[in-house]
């Protein structure tokens, strides 16, 4: 009889049976006599509490973890996401129920802020609009004059969070040769210098940016933290890129801002409804880059989401804490340290 009992979302796996993404390399724990793994689906968008009934953990994907869905045996420890963000659980309730919130900084780092250089590139070069005209023949060919791009060197790259992606953007952009300036006010400024980022107050960094990347989380704090107000301050010729959360950004205000020619254009891998309609009307707009909250979705990505998830369970079930835990309280509660004991009791059995 199995010995641990570890639970995935539904969606990491296809109607037939098969691994939704086979990257992801779940064979440390399925290759163990002692681990039992079940695929739990969810209800309307949320766990179920009664399919995670006997659960020491959870790997959770895209359905939603609320208070609703902690079970009632106690048993569960961690909810280890599958990703960075985690407004789609209730840490709150994590923490009152003595369960670890765990994320993958380390997988996503490289594979969004390559997203981020990408929109930069993108945008700068008109790549879409090009690829247009070069597929309308030789009317679009000669139209290509009218559609120049701008170069980058000693243009302002600015970064609203100075994060693990934040600075993993100005690594990878440093060969551009641009200015590099961020808003954080809880970098460590010493972090910022060595790394040539010149931190700065958030009005001057979308005066002075000309390509605004946003990488903070979704809370109460940042909702729509990027209003209308602060998109007045940016420049004409500036592009505004988001790959972090849609609610973050009034998508209102900023579908304004670029019809008014208040902006040059944006890339937006996330948006405040998603997925989003079809008939939303920023997807109309010829100056906008969009892509299915997925631009950073590769294989590299994936495998290494699953392989620090599949980290934190098995240290979870070694009787030691995760690494990454986002409610880090929830670490010195008796509760949580009983859990650990008796998982580490387990281990020793």
């Amino acid at each position: 009889m199995a010995r641990y009992r570890v639970a995935l979302s539904g969606d990491f796996r296809k109607p037939d049976g098969t691994p939704t993404y086979p990257m992801f390399d779940l064979s440390p724990l399925a290759s163990r006599e002692d681990v039992e793994i079940v695929y739990v689906d969810p209800v309307d968008g949320e766990m179920p509490a009664e399919g995670l009934e006997g659960c020491d953990a959870l790997i959770l994907l895209l359905p939603r973890f609320t208070r609703k869905s902690i079970p009632k045996d106690g048993k569960l420890a961690l909810v280890a996401r599958f990703g960075v963000g985690y407004d789609s659980v209730d840490v709150d309730a994590c923490t009152e129920a003595a369960i670890a919130l765990a994320i993958t900084p380390e997988g996503v780092r490289r594979p969004v802020a390559v997203s981020i250089v990408t929109f930069v590139l993108a945008l700068s070069q008109k790549l879409l609009i090009k690829d247009r005209l070069c597929r309308q023949g030789p009317a679009g060919w000669a139209k290509r004059a009218d559609h120049m791009g701008i170069g980058l060197v000693g243009r302002t790259l600015g970064q609203l969070g100075l994060g693990n992606i934040g600075t993993e953007v100005f690594r990878l952009a440093a060969p551009f040769g641009m200015r590099h300036i961020a808003h954080d006010p809880n970098v460590d400024p010493a972090m910022a210098r060595e790394l040539g980022v010149e931190l700065v107050d958030i009005e001057t960094l979308f005066r002075e940016s000309d390509f605004l990347s946003i990488s903070v989380p979704l809370s109460p704090a940042t909702y729509h933290l990027v209003d209308a107000d602060k998109l007045a301050l940016m420049k004409p010729t500036a592009y505004l890129i988001n790959t972090a959360r849609g609610p973050v950004v009034d998508q209102k205000a900023l579908y304004r801002a670029l019809v008014e020619g208040r902006l040059a254009g944006a890339g937006l891998d996330v948006f405040e409804e998603e997925p989003c309609p079809a008939d939303e009307p920023i997807l109309a707009l010829d100056n906008v880059i969009v892509t299915p909250h997925a631009l950073c979705w590769t294989d590299q990505c994936f495998a290494g989401n699953g392989a620090a998830d599949v980290r934190h369970v098995l240290d979870l079930l070694s009787g030691r804490p995760p690494s990454s835990v986002v409610n880090r309280a929830v670490l010195d509660s008796p509760a949580f340290r009983a859990k650990l004991a008796s998982l580490a009791a387990r281990a020793r059995a």
